[in-house]
């Protein structure tokens, strides 16, 4: 379970997944394939496909983590502060702001304008898998930057969902949905002794139905996952994510990876690609780098005296870089965006891909590089004889 739980193999088989489902599309087994993702199951009433419960269903379980993560960091860790969290929040802000507009610029005018979102989001296990392999030797306040920066950035993915994509909710199962949410986080404070296992089972069943009411409400089920990580108590939460963290590693991420990237390759000219698909293919990897240095850069004035100088410039640039591995989030926002057009949600699927691929490649250098520098600067002692 350790190997599942370390950053390096999650984002290893984040890659692998999408890599594998991208060339079985492309081959004979794709059309059964396609066929088995877009089976509809379920019971009266709920009737989802496959590729669904995946993205509404299993991948709630990651968001709870996030929202788990979100808050422990909010209360005592890296954004416990305005003053620790305003710089990693103005490099976030900034980080969605740029490359929304750049995609804006490329493809808003074509009626595309919906996709805005797909390249604003970061991969927290992506980037800190990247900055894993590849940065022996760094500082850890890069990692704790990189991972404020991430978690912001996932805040702000999570506001865009239920706000944008949210058409006519039902506000009767939003308002029961607030209910289950709130029994669930009172029970979390009694989660231990000999009463934690009929509390767990009536915590699940309050799970499951507050999955549900906001599913049905007409806002996206994955928000569901956010609300019960942020109401639940800290300590037994964190006992919860612990054990859930290597099934999402292992299993839910990958599998939605896998299933995302079920695309054939368009057989067109490249001249012949939406908008759309150049849009996210720029503005991931270019935006995050532009925006996110920009907004750290900016944010650096916040800081006092010498903390203003504990992140160099050249260490802003890294974290953008990785910033620009959208990946899982891109191609929630990405389905989301074009749902109604399969077409262009393929091609916009294919760019998250070019455009993640392009951000691992140029973070894994500047990462590097980087590391080499501190090691150079910065030798380790030689170990006694």
């Amino acid at each position: 379970m350790s190997l599942i739980r370390s950053e390096r193999t999650a984002a290893g088989l984040l890659l692998g997944a999408a890599a594998l489902g991208l060339l079985l599309a492309n081959t004979a087994v794709g059309p059964t394939l396609a066929d088995l993702q877009h089976t509809t199951i379920g019971w009266p009433g709920t009737q989802l496909t496959v590729g669904h419960w995946i993205s509404d269903g299993l991948l709630a379980v990651f968001f709870f983590i996030v929202a788990v993560e979100l808050k422990h960091e909010l209360v005592v860790g890296e954004l416990n502060t305005l003053q620790k969290a305003i710089h990693p929040a103005i490099a976030a802000v900034f980080g969605v702001i740029v490359p929304a507009g750049i995609y804006l610029l490329i493809a808003g005018s074509a009626g595309y304008g919906q996709g805005w979102p797909i390249p604003t989001a970061t991969d927290i296990a992506f980037a800190l898998g990247v900055l894993a392999v590849f940065g022996r030797g760094l500082p850890n306040r890069l990692r704790v930057f990189l991972l404020a920066l991430a978690i912001l950035d996932d805040l702000i993915a999570i506001l865009i969902i239920a706000i944008f994509f949210t058409a006519n909710p039902n506000l009767v199962e939003l308002l029961l949905a607030a209910v289950t949410v709130t029994l669930f986080g009172v029970l979390s404070r009694y989660l231990k002794g000999r009463m934690r296992v009929p509390i767990g089972v009536l915590m699940v069943l309050l799970a499951g139905l507050s999955w549900w009411l906001v599913h049905d409400s007409g806002v996206h089920a994955t928000i569901a996952g956010v609300a019960l990580g942020l109401v639940m108590s800290r300590q037994p939460a964190g006992r919860v994510t612990h054990h859930l963290e290597p099934w999402s590693n292992g299993v839910i991420l990958p599998l939605f990876a896998f299933s995302a990237a079920l695309v054939p390759i368009p057989q067109v000219a490249p001249s012949q690609l939406a908008p759309a698909f150049w849009g996210i293919l720029v503005a991931l990897p270019l935006g995050k780098l532009i925006g996110i240095t920009l907004g750290g850069w900016l944010g650096s004035f916040t800081r006092r005296g010498a903390d203003r100088g504990k992140i160099s410039f050249e260490g802003l640039v890294m974290v953008a870089a990785l910033g620009g591995i959208g990946f899982t989030v891109s191609l929630l926002m990405n389905e989301l965006a074009f749902a109604a057009h399969s077409e262009v949600r393929d091609e916009g699927t294919l760019a998250v891909l070019l455009g993640s691929g392009i951000s691992i490649v140029i973070a894994a250098l500047l990462v590097s590089r980087l590391a080499r520098k501190v090691r150079r600067e910065h030798p380790r002692p030689s170990p006694a004889a």
